[in-house]
């Protein structure tokens, strides 16, 4: 009698919640992980249900997820580069892949608007991890802007000569031994964004492997603040950068010749929807937030 009743009260819970409030989605969140691609549009575009939406026009795999419907491409490695229609392009040293997500309605007549989101994500091809791995430090997004309609954005994680974050430097970035506890300038920049989208740092840290996820870790900043005093963040959530210092260091126990690999998960905030300046004052914390990673190479050597 319990598992009947508990069955009916889901019946009639779906039966009230009835077909979904129609959205006229103006954002397509692309998050361009080293081997991962998720994308997510708010739920309900033009009144689409989850199961009517396909990644490549192939696979229903979307998820309900927090007020928006999420498709993933897990895997970005050779062998599995076509996953649900995703296309891939090489031109050396740069790997582009490229996917949609469409509405497809097998019923005799359709009363929503089609949709058809494309997006592309961008990436240096890593020789010096292996030859299945990403070095994304450059990532591309499509952002729709309302009824303006859409835009490419190139985001890139970039090291620089001093604090005024004038100059970049060239990859590959080095570091000497003997400049162990020097400055390191780094930030995350935007191509092709217009003055209403803001770059924000959600979390930065180090690892001494590729890995994102990595065991062993240094965290740089943390919800959008430094985790501690000799990191300085210089603009957060301001303009179409946002940037910070650090100090050089080392993980111990490793040979002289070794790397670092920076990440920062980054998310474009819609100023004209949201407050998109950080602050780090205790009283005013902000909401956690996630994002794509982007990836930068640091090598540390002996002379």
């Amino acid at each position: 009698m319990v598992t009947l009743a508990i069955y009916l009260l889901v019946i009639l819970a779906r039966a009230l919640a009835g077909p979904c409030t129609p959205n006229k989605a103006d954002v397509i969140l692309v998050y361009c992980y080293p081997k991962t691609i998720i994308t997510r549009i708010p739920e309900c575009p033009y009144g689409w249900e989850v199961n009517q939406l396909a990644l490549g026009g192939i696979c229903y795999n979307g998820i309900h997820d927090s007020g928006y419907y999420q498709f993933t491409i897990p895997d970005l490695s050779p062998k599995n580069k076509s996953y649900c229609g995703t296309q891939s392009e090489f031109k050396n040293p740069v790997y582009h892949f490229y996917n949609s997500i469409v509405s497809n309605d097998s019923s005799v007549i359709v009363k929503s608007q089609p949709v058809n989101y494309s997006f592309t994500c961008t990436y240096n091809a890593n020789y010096l991890v292996n030859q299945a791995a990403f070095d994304q430090r450059v990532a591309t997004v499509h952002v729709k802007n309302g009824s303006s309609g859409s835009f490419e954005s190139q985001l890139s994680l970039n090291f620089y000569s001093n604090a005024k974050f004038s100059s970049i430097k060239e990859a590959p970035f080095v570091v000497e031994t003997s400049e162990i506890g020097s400055d390191i300038f780094a930030g995350v920049e935007a191509k092709g964004l217009s003055d209403r989208f803001k770059v924000v740092l959600n979390n930065c840290w180090a690892t001494p492997s590729s890995e994102y996820f990595y065991q062993i870790h240094w965290p740089l900043i943390t919800k959008g603040c430094a985790t501690d005093y000799s990191i300085l963040v210089h603009e957060n959530g301001k303009t179409n950068r946002a940037t910070f210092q650090f100090n050089a260091f080392r993980f111990r126990n490793i040979p002289k010749l070794s790397k670092v690999w920076l990440h920062c998960e980054t998310h474009v905030c819609d100023s004209e929807k949201f407050s998109c300046p950080v602050t780090c004052d205790k009283r005013k914390q902000r909401a956690e937030q996630t994002g794509g990673v982007l990836v930068a190479e640091i090598t540390v050597r002996s002379k």
